[in-house]
């Protein structure tokens, strides 16, 4: 069975090339930060869903700003944690920054794979796969069906970073071990025998195309096995980063929603002062009279108490974690769970069902799944799949079609699952701008001028 070793779990080795020179002054976790920030897919998380779609309200936060925000926590946390273990452990030439850069990377990164329309949008896309007929038409393996059937932005996430963004590159952005396992909440395939329990098996991390990728990663960070070759542990340092999404997505949604009339600010200022805890200085509070200001300073506060919880519950727990034994969400094991579950439960009834949010999630499934049909029937005609034509119509959205999402000399891939992997991966990059502008126009409705 083995466990985790901090020294092999630090690895700074890039995927698909070698060890990273790194210096003192630019570590080679903080290059890993760099290039993800200089990454068209990070920038297009400017236009992605992160609650509330198309926003017409400046001050409603994105995918973008979300993603900074999980990263500025993700960092402190990992250095709080950091300092701790190598004091633990008495390990040499690491330092606490190096934990802080790790999870900050990988959480910078955690929602890159998100299809527009957030959530829905990888509801519309695995719907999209389920009724469309094409799982049928080809002899895919079951773990290839459960790739389409199953699909998932974290999954797709992976394959941005260690494939599609500088895919000249083996490996792709070749960002190091460390971080790529740290960024893997879900070290597992879509499909595998039996059911896996805990927090790391609800959701798959890879696609059949990138697991040798992720395997080079596994055995660089020598993650301990679940299914041989297949499934693995969580990086441990992958516990910090649900925390800072967690924290960053359930606050902050509610600071969000407080904004915009989703919530009244009293109540949202009742469950923060909640979390918060006695960590709220009642001479402060006093002072603020605006209620913007009082979210904030309560929003900082909750903020800091989750994390000084999370990092007790990790390090209490760390023999286990080592291990490969815990796979529970950190702030589930925490004396703060019962104050969160109350904005978790306020979210579920108020936020996340807003009239807003509902309306373009639902118009979300009918823009991803008409552009999945048109490209998709493009390809499969183009490729001369029996059944299909390949019509006037075919050729031109074929012409619209990215050369990086088709093979050598601008034909469809040879092999069905790539050549549809190829599609989604097309559609699953675009922004909620663009997919409503391509709907829209491919469809008739709004013509170019």
């Amino acid at each position: 069975m083995g466990k985790h070793t901090w020294a092999k779990l630090l690895s700074a080795e890039r995927l698909g090339a070698g060890k990273a020179p790194g210096s003192p002054e630019r570590t080679a976790f903080q290059q890993d930060y760099d290039r993800i920030v200089f990454t068209s897919a990070f920038r297009r998380m400017k236009d992605k869903t992160q609650v509330f779609p198309l926003s017409k309200s400046d001050y409603v936060r994105t995918r973008l700003t979300h993603s900074l925000e999980a990263s500025c926590v993700g960092r402190s946390l990992g250095a709080v944690v950091g300092r701790e273990i190598i004091a633990r452990h008495g390990l040499q030439q690491v330092e606490s920054g190096d934990f802080g850069a790790i999870v900050a990377a990988a959480c910078l990164a955690h929602d890159i794979g998100n299809p527009p329309f957030g959530h829905a949008g990888e509801d519309a896309i695995r719907e999209w796969f389920l009724t469309s007929g094409l799982l049928e038409r080809h002899p895919f393996t079951p773990a290839q069906r459960a790739d389409f059937a199953r699909y998932e932005g974290n999954a797709q996430g992976f394959r941005i970073v260690s494939r599609l963004q500088s895919p000249a590159n083996p490996g792709g952005l070749q960002l190091s071990s460390a971080v790529l396992a740290t960024f893997t909440k879900y070290p597992r395939p879509s499909a595998v025998d039996g059911d896996l329990d805990g927090k790391s098996g609800k959701k798959f991390g890879f696609f059949q195309q990138d697991a040798d990728n992720f395997a080079r990663v596994a055995r660089s960070t020598g993650l301990v096995e679940r299914i041989p070759g297949q499934a693995w542990r969580r990086h441990p340092l992958a516990f910090l980063v649900e925390v800072a999404d967690d924290t960053c997505y359930l606050i902050v949604d509610l600071e969000d929603a407080a904004r915009l009339g989703f919530v009244p600010y009293r109540d949202a200022e009742c469950l923060l002062a909640d979390l918060a805890g006695n960590t709220v200085s009642g001479h402060r509070l006093e002072r603020l009279h605006d209620p913007k200001e009082r979210l904030e300073y309560l929003r900082a506060k909750a903020i800091g108490r989750l994390l000084e919880s999370a990092a007790a519950v990790f390090l209490e727990n760390e023999t286990a974690i080592l291990a490969g034994d815990f796979d529970d969400a950190l702030l589930d094991r925490s004396p703060i769970a019962h104050p969160l579950q109350a904005i978790l439960k306020l979210a579920k009834e108020t936020i996340y069902t807003a009239r807003p949010a509902l309306e373009i999630e639902t118009a979300g499934f009918e823009v991803l799944g008409a552009l999945l049909s048109l490209f998709a029937h493009a390809v499969e005609a183009a490729a001369g799949v029996p059944g299909t034509r390949f019509s006037t119509r075919e050729r031109m959205l074929l012409e619209l079609l990215p050369a990086q999402f088709l093979g050598h000399g601008r034909e469809p891939d040879a092999d069905p699952y790539v050549r549809l992997l190829q599609v989604a991966d097309f559609v699953a990059g675009m922004t909620d701008s663009y997919a409503v502008d391509m709907y829209r126009k491919l469809k008739g409705f709004a013509l170019p001028n």
